[in-house]
Order: structure tokens, then C-alpha cells, then sequence
């Protein structure tokens, strides 16, 4: 029984062994397979730094306003017999808009225009009687006197009638109408708004230090989000003479053209005002910065030969570098980048220093100074 138990754990013994060195050969084939195996190459896009010339700018806020802008109001009190505008529509100086009732000064011109006919008929008479020395040089002066004031009567008269027919001062569009046909207006009601928008200024402050490189008919462009996508350029026409005391600021405006008059006055819009000067940066994609609370860095792609194969191949470097001013999908780097680097110029996040990668710019994204929204 002794020996037949002695046998039993032998035979468990001799299993669990080559169990056991199975596993480790297993595990040794493993490590070497491990040790053997190469990662493959990461496929990144790239891009070349490279010196580039910006343009300087300075951008601001400010307010859309109309060149020519005023609230049409009655001149003399009467009442609304004929509203010759559609609200919204445009119009050109001189046209009708509210005629007021004038029935009265009508009756009133045409007795003035007939004792103004009579008065220069006697003053005729009297000249003629002075010829023939007839009469005094008293009562010629008297019929003039009285012909001259029928004339201003009349003239008065007319005045009257011209203010209470109500014309657009200047081409424009109009607004809402605030009249209503038979309405009785008071002197100074209000019938309609009338903007001149093409074309149309754009007023905004800037600080005083920008002064000496501000320069009237500089070239200005001007984004609204009432129309995205749009760009409206124009030039500087004034600036004012003084500083306001308070902000230290100083007032500016610009002219735009506003084709299909998508700039309305009141509008808020942003103003970049286009300097003269142009500023030499190296440019490199605002995507190929891994930003990080320790520092800005990018992955520069060296050619590195590999001890195994002695091979040239692809290799990560990261480099720390200074950030400037960004302009669209680009940003300058101040420095940590030389001229004619390649770096990745998308996907660092997943890189890291040292990996081996190839190059295809196939699906590189297409970076632009100046961007469209649908681009961004």
C-alpha cells in the first residue's frame, strides 16, 4: 500500500514538473519574441518651418452707423391726407412721403398770387404815368412797396405748403412708418427713419499709443456675425483730433462699401485696421503645438540611423519652443525652431519622443492665414 502511494505522488510530481517547465519555456519564448519585435513606424503629416512675412494689424471693436441718418419728422402741424412710402423701401432725395393737408394755404396762395398780379399791374401803371411826369415819385415807390408784398406773400404762402409736403432730404431706405393716414401731427412727430447704408461708417476706439502709426485712407476690414463669412473692406477717413480724457482713447472712422447692405446701423462688429509695416515670422501650424501647463512644445522629425538595421529611418525630437502672435490656422514661434525643420503638423497628442514614424501628407490639413468659418 506504502509503495503504491509512494508511486502515486512520484507520477503527480513528474506532471506538475513538466507542467511546470513547459510554462517556463513558454515563457522564455515569449520574452525573446518580445525582445525581437519592433513597434511600426507611426504615419504622421508634416510640415516645414519656414520664414514668413505677416502683415501688422490692429484689431478692435466698434459700431456700424449710417453716413446720412435722421428720423423724418413733420416741420408744421396738420393732418395726414396721403402716405406715398412703403415701409423698408428706398428712396431717392426729393420723393413724396406724407403730403398734409394743404387745402387751406391753396385757397390762401391763389387770392396772394392774384393781389400780387394786380400789384405789379399798378406798379407798371405807375411807372408809366411817371414817364409822362403824371404822378409823384411817392406813389411809384408805394406801388412797388405794395407789389414786392404780395410777392412775399405769396412766397409765404408757398413755404407753408412745401413744408407740409413732406420729401425724402437724401437717397436711403426707410423704416417703419409711424404715421397713419388722417392722423393730425404736432410739430416735430415722427413718420419715418431714413438710413443711407451704401456706404456706411464704421466708428471705434483704439488707445492713444497707436496714434503715430494710424494714417488716414489705410485700409480696414470689418467682420459682423449679422453676416459670417463676409468680409467688408474699406479705408480710415478720420480721426479725431482729441483723446478722451476718461479712457485715453482716441476716435476713429471708416468707410465701407455695404453691397446688398448687410451692415445696418447699431450693429456691433469687429475692426482689424491694416498697418503698413510687414513683420518676418517663422510659421508653423496652430496643429502641430502640443500645449501644456510646463511648456509649448512640437515634434521635430529627425533622420536617425537605426543601430539594428543601420538604416536611416524617422525619429521624434521634442522641442520646446516660444510661442507669438497667431494669425488664422498659423502661429509664430518666437524661438526653439530653425529654418528648413520638418515637424508633425497634426496628431502630436499621441506621439511621443524617440517613436519612429513615416511621412503622408495625403490627408495633411490644408492650413490658411486666412480662414473661412465652413473651413475652421
Amino acid at each position: 500500500m506504502l509503495k503504491k502511494y509512494t508511486l502515486t505522488t512520484l507520477g503527480v510530481i513528474a506532471i506538475v514538473a513538466a507542467i511546470i517547465g513547459t510554462k517556463i519555456l513558454q515563457f522564455h519564448a515569449m520574452a525573446a519574441a518580445g525582445a525581437a519585435m519592433v513597434m511600426p513606424p507611426e504615419t504622421v503629416t508634416s510640415a516645414e518651418v519656414h520664414e514668413a512675412s505677416w502683415e501688422t494689424n490692429i484689431s478692435a471693436t466698434g459700431s456700424i452707423a449710417a453716413v446720412q441718418g435722421v428720423t423724418v419728422s413733420a416741420e408744421m402741424a396738420g393732418k395726414v391726407v396721403k402716405i406715398a412710402f412703403e415701409a423698408g423701401s428706398t428712396v431717392v432725395a426729393g420723393d413724396l412721403l406724407v403730403q398734409l393737408d394743404t387745402s387751406t394755404e391753396e385757397a390762401e396762395l391763389r387770392a396772394a398770387e392774384a393781389a400780387a398780379t394786380l400789384a405789379k399791374v399798378n406798379l407798371q401803371r405807375a411807372n408809366e404815368l411817371r414817364e409822362k411826369n403824371t404822378n409823384s415819385q411817392a406813389e411809384v415807390d408805394a406801388a412797388d412797396a405794395q407789389a414786392k408784398q404780395g410777392s412775399a406773400q405769396a412766397d409765404n404762402i408757398r413755404a407753408v405748403i412745401a413744408k407740409k409736403t413732406i420729401r425724402a432730404p437724401f437717397a436711403g431706405r426707410l423704416g417703419l412708418r409711424l404715421v397713419n393716414l388722417g392722423q393730425n401731427l404736432k410739430d416735430g412727430d415722427p413718420i419715418v427713419s431714413l438710413q443711407t447704408l451704401d456706404p456706411i461708417y464704421m466708428n471705434f476706439s483704439l488707445p492713444q499709443q497707436r496714434i503715430p502709426v494710424l494714417a488716414v485712407d489705410g485700409p480696414v476690414r470689418v467682420a459682423s456675425d449679422a453676416a459670417p463669412g463676409t468680409v467688408f473692406h474699406g479705408k480710415l477717413t478720420a480721426i479725431s483730433p482729441d483723446v478722451d480724457i476718461a479712457t485715453r482713447n482716441v476716435r476713429i472712422q471708416a468707410t465701407l462699401a455695404n453691397t446688398g447692405e448687410k451692415l445696418r446701423p447699431g450693429m456691433f462688429a469687429n475692426v482689424t485696421v491694416v498697418l503698413p509695416e510687414q513683420q518676418k515670422v517663422r510659421a508653423i501650424p496652430v496643429s502641430a503645438v502640443l500645449y501644456a501647463p510646463y511648456g509649448d512644445s512640437v515634434f521635430v522629425i529627425d533622420s536617425k540611423k537605426n543601430e539594428k538595421t543601420g538604416q536611416l529611418e524617422k525619429v521624434l525630437r521634442q522641442q520646446f519652443v516660444r510661442l507669438g502672435t497667431t494669425q488664422g490656422d498659423f502661429v509664430a514661434v518666437v524661438n526653439g525652431l530653425k529654418d528648413g525643420e520638418s515637424i508633425v503638423s497634426s496628431g502630436v497628442f499621441k506621439l511621443r519622443p524617440g517613436m519612429a514614424v513615416v511621412i503622408d501628407n495625403t490627408l495633411a490639413p490644408n492650413a490658411k492665414l486666412a480662414p473661412k468659418p465652413s473651413e475652421s
